[in-house]
């Protein structure tokens, strides 16, 4: 038994013919006989009662004409529900964002999937790139904002902006009005850093490998004690301009530009390999490139966009 079968022996309880059923189905009426014999040689029980009038349903005829139209409807409501969410995509989406973009990016991200698709059920975890990639090829996140594109295997993603990283100082410290520092001068300070494997612990030591720097720096993988140590005056940290953007707003960090070199990472949005919802997962990484675009476009976000990826442009993810 199959569901072309079921379909054929609906339409012919419904015609109450042969000849009506299959013009409606568009197939010899032979074929169509054939198949309800075929039916009924399975079953083991008579269907249909053939008379002058046309046919009527046997009592195992109606019970199996009652089932054979639920089943056909839960398929087209299958079919349904497949569809819409081709065009209305839904569920759950995990979405990771890196502690120094979490605070800037979260609000502006969720009112924008609350507009754009209000199907989809957002959950928003915050952590360090490392551990954001970690859970990302893991499955536990199904998109995530990370650094450092070259640590991207097999995944689809889509780089978005090269964003420079800067020396962050108390309001009283001398660096504070000094208009730029070098990378060299940089470390002649007391300087916290997120702790190794931290993707911008791993960028500022490549940077200063290159320059025969050697880098001294205390480990700190949480962003408000980072900001603590700063503004105490303990520390100097090196971070993107965006995660002390209300620090400084306050007036209680100033962002000093770093020269020769100028230290810094390339973004990008990641769709995990394993997620479980793609369709979802795809229309948030489209919605999270197009609120990022839309934030370095305005300044709200100090970062330099790919030519590509100006807002509405930034498409789905591709592959590596």
């Amino acid at each position: 038994m199959d569901l072309r079968q079921l379909k054929y022996f609906v339409q012919i309880t419904e015609s109450g013919n042969f000849s009506r059923a299959a013009e409606m189905l568009r197939i010899a009426q032979p074929s169509l006989s054939q198949q309800v014999k075929n039916l009924e040689e399975e079953l083991g029980v008579e269907l249909l009662l053939r008379h002058a009038r046309g046919v009527t349903p046997t009592e195992m005829g109606q019970q199996l004409y009652d089932h054979a139209r639920r089943i056909l409807e839960e398929v087209e409501r299958v079919k349904d529900v497949v569809r819409s969410q081709s065009v209305n995509p839904s569920g759950r989406v995990a979405v990771g964002l890196p502690t120094s973009a979490c605070r800037g990016l979260s609000i502006p991200l969720i009112t924008a999937m609350a507009e754009r698709q209000p199907k989809i059920t957002l959950r928003v975890v915050e952590a360090m790139t490392g551990y954001l990639d970690e859970f990302l090829q893991m499955g536990r996140l199904d998109v995530a904002l990370l650094y450092d594109r070259r640590a991207f295997e097999n995944v689809a993603w889509t780089e978005m902006m090269v964003e420079e990283l800067m020396l962050f100082v108390p309001p009283g410290h001398p660096l504070a009005s000094s208009g730029g520092v070098t990378l060299r001068g940089v470390f002649e300070h007391p300087i916290v850093l997120p702790g190794a494997p931290n993707v911008l612990r791993t960028v500022i030591e490549r940077f200063a490998a290159r320059h025969d720097i050697k880098p001294v720096a205390m480990d700190c993988d949480s962003l408000p004690a980072i900001a603590q140590l700063v503004q105490q005056g303990r520390a100097l940290a090196v971070m993107p301009h965006f995660a002390f953007v209300e620090e400084m707003r306050r007036g209680e960090m100033v962002a000093v530009p770093i020269l020769d070199p100028t230290p810094s990472w390339r973004l990008s949005v990641v769709v995990s390999p394993r997620t479980m919802n793609p369709r979802g997962s795809d229309a948030v990484a489209k919605v999270m490139a197009d609120v990022i675009a839309g934030m370095v476009e305005t300044g709200a976000w100090r970062a330099r966009l790919r030519a590509d990826k100006s807002r509405g442009e930034a498409g789905r993810a591709v592959p590596r």
